[in-house]
């Protein structure tokens, strides 16, 4: 997912407008007159990647609009995605003094959680160059936030996982222990997806045990696509992308971290999938500031 329409945002961007004004900026309206101009640049102050300009953009034209300010003008200096170093300006906006205070924090919270979310996903890329795997996202995500915050890792060079429960089969401990075994489990699902091919079916293992089990479902005809290696350590990856030896594609997933990134990668694993990508990343720090001049 590496654009986002207006459409898909649109009314995340109106409910946060609306919890942050409501009736209004009301110490901008007592210190500028109406038809005061304005323009500021938005300045970033940590290295990292950004993205969300577009989010950022909508939300001051959205501003602009409601407030009658057709004087509002956005021009972007950095492509998105792009690296970005302290002191850097990635915007400048004209408008009435009062329009661009209106939308300050609110496209800044947009574009400072998007650019965190890449810029630590950039930051998992870069750990596992050179080998086979590819970094991706999980459904840990702000809720309501999911385009954006998937969005932003595929800015940062990650790969989406499934979108949410419905595009994808994922068997995980609560499934196969309500089926009664993995078998069953994955029995009951290329059941029930045999004549969708479209719909991919993961299947998460816990132990070496396990993978094997996954293998004899799949000697046996079982529809599997995937297998997920839930909380192994790099040797026990390492152990099982030999036994699995190329017949699927394989996920390392659970306690992944800058520090152990590599060693899952050069196990050989294809995938690994990084919670910590949407639920734990911070904010790239930026701030809109106000320019004097008018040239």
């Amino acid at each position: 997912m590496t654009s986002l329409s207006l459409d898909s945002v649109h009314p995340l961007i109106l409910r946060a407008l609306e919890e942050d004004i409501a009736i209004g900026d009301v110490t901008s309206e007592a210190i500028f007159p109406p038809d005061a101009d304005a323009q500021a640049v938005f300045l970033v102050k940590r290295d990292g990647v950004i993205c969300g300009l577009d989010v950022a953009r909508w939300v001051c034209e959205e501003v602009a609009k409601q407030s009658s300010d057709d004087s509002f003008v956005w021009e972007s200096y950095m492509k998105e995605g792009s690296l970005v170093y302290s002191g850097s300006v990635v915007a400048r906006v004209h408008g009435r003094a009062r329009t661009l205070l209106k939308a300050e924090r609110t496209a800044l919270n947009f574009l400072q959680r998007l650019s965190g979310v890449a810029s630590l996903t950039r930051r998992y890329v870069q750990a596992v160059e050179g080998t086979q795997a590819r970094i991706a996202d999980t459904r840990k995500t702000i809720p309501g936030w999911r385009v954006l915050d998937k969005y932003a890792v595929a800015i940062g060079g990650g790969l989406n996982h499934r979108m949410g429960l419905f595009d994808m089969v994922l068997i995980k401990d609560n499934h196969r222990d309500a089926a009664g075994s993995l078998s069953d489990a994955l029995r009951l699902c290329h059941q029930a997806f045999l004549y969708q091919p479209a719909m991919r079916i993961e299947v998460e293992t816990r132990t070496l045990d396990d993978v094997r089990e996954v293998l004899t479902c799949l000697e046996h005809g079982l529809r599997i696509d995937r297998v997920m290696l839930d909380n192994f350590s790099p040797s026990e990856a390492r152990e099982a992308v030999k036994i699995i030896a190329g017949k699927l594609e394989t996920e390392a997933s659970g306690n992944i971290t800058l520090a152990n990134v590599r060693a899952f990668a050069e196990a050989g694993v294809n995938i690994i999938s990084v919670g910590a990508l949407t639920h734990s990343a911070p904010a790239l720090d930026i701030s809109m500031k106000f320019r004097h001049d008018t040239s």
